[in-house]
């Protein structure tokens, strides 16, 4: 069955892209056009589309206000469109903050290396996203709300998230896993597709005491990893900031990996941040490349996590981690906003443990004992 998708843009010009490139997809079907938020809150309710694309910016009804109206009362997978700008970014992270499950730039150039990559990328998000939404969206209703503090303060969000509230979705529960005794140096987590929500989940409920380092792989442009390094510091006990070349690591700092550069760890206590031009490697920054660093330098005391997103970026680092004994865990599939990541990882017989989103937090805190 063909994915069903409402393209919403006030540009003719883009809607009518938008739709050419997902209808090249035979699984893919544009059922129809919003050219306002106002005009898509109407037509998410009476045509219940599988996915919709939204632009951010548009009259009568802007994309961040047209999401939250979308999610209280006809909960869809929703695939941001964004400027490659600071005003951008923040808008796009409101607007995952709000509902929406991703996003892309709406220059179809800045989202791969080629136009064939760039209408794969834009059609497989459509596709994974869709094929989620029986199972994550029809019975649910949201009860998260945007709690974006003042800036400077550190309030976390509320919980629990209108994503994951579904019976029977816990693997590992968080309050009843037993910590394993281990000693760590580092905790590092990777994921895409849901990754900003879901990193968001996970760190506003860390401690300030939190122990150790923690490297955090998001895939994600440049121009957005300034605005969401920011947004988690502000919700965050931690403090959370963008790696920069030469960074030591300090307890209770999370570092997250610059969009369109690689970060490593090139000793005990030090971040390598460089640009890579590498045509093997997909994705930049990558969590196989942060991951085999890591092993590496720490060898077995390493605390990964596999979160939420498309592909198998994290295996093969994962891999490299389980040999030199480190610890593995990965977000179950009921809680994933798209079950690649870490179903590689499970598929791998890499990880020790399959945990439910609300409670990694929790786990994480209780094996490296804060």
């Amino acid at each position: 069955m063909a994915v069903k998708v409402l393209v919403v843009d006030d540009s003719s010009f883009f809607r009518r892209r938008v739709s050419e490139i997902l209808e090249l997809d035979s699984d893919i079907k544009v059922i129809d056009f919003a050219v306002n938020g106002k005009e898509a809150v109407e037509k998410a309710a009476s045509l219940k589309p599988d996915v919709i694309t939204m632009d951010v910016e548009m009259p009568v009804l802007d994309g961040i206000s047209a999401v939250k109206q979308i999610m209280a009362s006809n909960p869809t997978p929703i695939l941001m469109f964004s400027s490659l700008t600071r005003e951008g970014a923040s808008a796009t992270l409101d607007a995952l903050d709000a509902g929406a499950l991703d996003f892309l730039p709406k220059k179809f150039e800045d989202i791969a290396r080629n136009s064939d990559d760039a209408i794969k990328s834009l059609q497989t998000k459509v596709k994974e996203i869709g094929r989620r939404r029986l199972s994550r969206f029809s019975t649910i209703a949201p009860t998260r709300q945007s709690t974006r503090p003042a800036a400077g303060s550190k309030t976390s969000i509320s919980q629990p998230d209108r994503t994951f509230q579904r019976a029977g979705a816990l693997s590992t529960s968080g309050s009843t896993a037993k910590a394993s005794g281990k000693k760590y140096q580092l905790v590092a987590i990777g994921t895409s597709t849901g990754g900003p929500v879901a990193l968001q989940t996970i760190l506003t409920q860390l401690p300030a005491n939190f122990p150790y380092p923690i490297l955090l792989i998001q895939h994600m442009p440049a121009a957005f990893t300034p605005a969401f390094a920011s947004r988690l510091n502000s919700l965050c006990k931690i403090r959370v900031k963008e790696a920069q070349q030469g960074d030591r690591l300090e307890a209770g700092v999370a570092y997250l990996a610059p969009g369109g550069q690689q970060m490593m760890v090139e000793s005990r206590g030090t971040l390598k941040v460089f640009e890579d031009d590498s045509p093997r490697i997909t994705y930049k920054p990558s969590v196989d490349v942060t991951f085999a660093s890591a092993a590496k330098a720490y060898q077995g005391d390493v605390l990964a996590v596999v979160l939420t997103g498309m592909g198998a970026d994290g295996r093969d680092g994962a891999r490299m981690l389980k040999q030199a004994g480190a610890t593995i865990w990965a977000q179950d599939e009921k809680t994933c906003v798209v079950y690649g990541m870490p179903q590689a990882i499970a598929n791998a017989g890499l990880a020790s443990e399959h945990i439910a989103l609300p409670d990694v937090a929790v786990r994480i805190t209780k094996e490296v004992g804060c």
